[in-house]
């Protein structure tokens, strides 16, 4: 038998591209699996919704990680018996040389970070088997933190990154948004409010569950075929990704939850950072909010046709919808993004400036800076001021007490306050993964249940409940591993939009966690996003691949 040819650094091409292939071959089929089956998977309806979720997720990395560790063996078996190591050698040291000045270097330290924080806090916890498996949570214990972990350094170094995966998880949110819609107008396609109180139909919805879960999906989605959408150039693609937009748009507003409005901050405040250095992209942005708004004034106009066949809105989106001059705003939009693509196009010469750059993104800095400084002037107002009446029907979001957010205002406080009152080993290392509630019902029980009527098992904000869990070490490595991420994916310059549909996804996912819960029906795609996004970064930096 002929045996394979050698580089000069002693490195065998054939074996190396088999290798490869069989490692990639696993995480594909894991990723297709996560993106298609996950997100639509259900059992008993609602009621054991989360328990589905978690044991398919659970199921399938660990299953991943088994057959990983069987083909690490036998590569690794093979390669010391034809060619004495070299290829195993040769992995190890692309990981440890790996350019440490890097995002992509400073994502992988503060993820560790973050993991071995949670392992400490674990090891510390009062609580220890609670905290290791979260069973007295929901499940988010340091055993599927770890699988988080572990899947994003397998994904994020050793899958080649493949286009397909965008196409699978847009068609899979798709139909969860459609069932979602279907859901609005009481259609109850999957039977699945049959077996609910008749109470809690307004709140549980299509294949994720409650409201705030599911809208919390539905904006991976939305950030998700917006940057495809901005960044296509192919005709059918570009009306497949548009589809999907204006689908995920109809369901995050048919979602009825207040957090939908961190996701489209999110998209509408970070897409210019990307879009407005170019025509195309100014023009794509200025369509993708005349987008927004008609459906807004078509879902008005479906609430109005059909008044006993859908829930209705609430909140903002209620206030937009009664808002009498939205069909001039639906036209406004739409006229200025035909007015700029055709002045864009034909008069360029005479207005430079519709030409985007640098100094369009700035003059968006600027402006963000003081939307968010008038935002701050009105919470300011409404707060110390005492001037909330002069805001009308915003007053509701913007004057905080125990009452805001359906008694976040209170569970936040409480929650900050307790962290305070922690000893110094416990703010660093925290009570322990996903005992947020074992904490609560030992300190504050009665006083909650007395102010708010409730009892709270989460604070209700990702950041707050990790803070409390696993400390300031754990969270401050899972925000610097958010933000070193989303930095490296919006640095990409590979041209792969994947790569900034994963950045827009994972930033709607992380501004609506300030006010949501962290749990294994969404959560692992927000880690999947981060994790294809990354492969994409690392992908394009050959240097720092692990497997070529």
């Amino acid at each position: 038998m002929t045996k394979n040819k050698k580089s000069a650094s002693g490195l065998s091409a054939p074996f190396m591209a088999a290798a490869s292939g069989l490692i990639n071959g696993v995480l594909s089929i894991s990723l297709l699996l996560l993106f298609i089956v996950f997100p639509l998977i259900c059992h008993n309806s609602y009621l054991d919704i989360l328990e589905t979720k978690f044991n398919f997720y659970q199921k399938c990395i660990v299953s991943m990680l088994s057959v990983m560790f069987l083909l690490a063996v036998i590569l690794a078996v093979i390669d010391l018996m034809e060619f004495k190591g070299s290829h195993t050698r040769h992995l190890f040291s692309k990981i440890v040389r790996a350019d440490k000045k890097t995002p992509l270097f400073a994502a992988d330290a503060a993820v560790f970070i973050f993991w071995v924080s949670s392992a400490l806090s674990t090891l510390l916890s009062p609580y220890t088997k609670a905290a290791f498996y979260g069973n007295k949570g929901r499940f988010s214990g340091l055993f599927l933190l770890s699988l988080y972990v572990i899947s994003y350094y397998l994904i994020s170094h050793f899958w080649k990154p493949k286009r397909w995966c965008a196409e699978l998880f847009l068609a899979s949110g798709a139909i969860v948004c459609i069932i979602g819609i279907t859901d609005y107008f009481q259609l109850d396609i999957l039977g699945f409010h049959k077996l609910i109180d008749v109470s809690q139909i307004a709140i549980f919805t299509s294949t994720i569950g409650n409201i705030n879960t599911y809208t919390a999906y539905v904006g991976l989605v939305m950030g998700f075929s917006a940057a495809m959408f901005a960044l296509e150039d192919s005709p059918l693609k570009t009306v497949w990704y548009y589809l999907c937009l204006c689908v995920s748009f109809a369901a995050i507003i048919m979602g009825c939850s207040d957090n939908a409005y961190l996701s489209m901050a999110a998209l509408f405040g970070g897409l210019p950072f990307l879009l407005f250095k170019t025509r195309k992209g100014i023009f794509r942005y200025l369509t993708i909010t005349a987008t927004l708004f008609t459906i807004i004034q078509v879902i008005d106009v479906a609430n109005h046709l059909f008044p006993e066949r859908v829930l209705g809105l609430e909140s903002l989106f209620l206030v937009i919808v009664n808002f009498r001059g939205l069909p001039f705003v639906v036209l406004f939009f739409w006229v200025i993004a035909a007015g700029y693509g055709l002045m864009s196009k034909y008069f360029e010469a005479a207005a430079p400036v519709l030409s985007g750059g640098t100094k369009t993104v700035r003059v968006w800095a600027v402006l963000m800076a003081a939307g968010i400084g008038v935002l701050c002037f009105m919470f300011f107002d409404a707060n110390v001021a005492n001037h909330a009446d002069r805001y009308g029907p915003l007053q509701s979001y913007l004057v905080f007490s125990n009452e805001w957010g359906t008694n976040r205002g209170y569970i936040w406080r409480r929650s900050l306050q307790l962290y305070r009152e922690f000893p110094l080993l416990q703010k660093l290392f925290g009570y322990g993964p996903d005992t947020f509630g074992l904490l609560a019902r030992g300190t504050i029980l009665e006083e909650m249940v007395a102010a708010t009527g409730q009892i709270f098992d989460s604070a209700h904000n990702a950041f707050i409940q990790y803070l409390l869990t696993i400390g300031f070490a754990g969270s401050a490595g899972y925000l610097a591993f958010l933000i070193a991420a989303m930095y490296c994916m919006g640095k990409n310059q590979s041209g792969e939009s994947f790569i900034f549909g994963a950045l827009f996804a994972s930033a709607c996912y992380a501004l609506q966690s300030t006010v949501n819960i962290d749990l294994p029906i969404v959560t692992p795609v927000l880690w999947l996003m981060l994790s294809i996004g990354m492969a994409g970064c690392r992908f394009s930096a050959p240097k720092l691949i692990c497997i070529t």
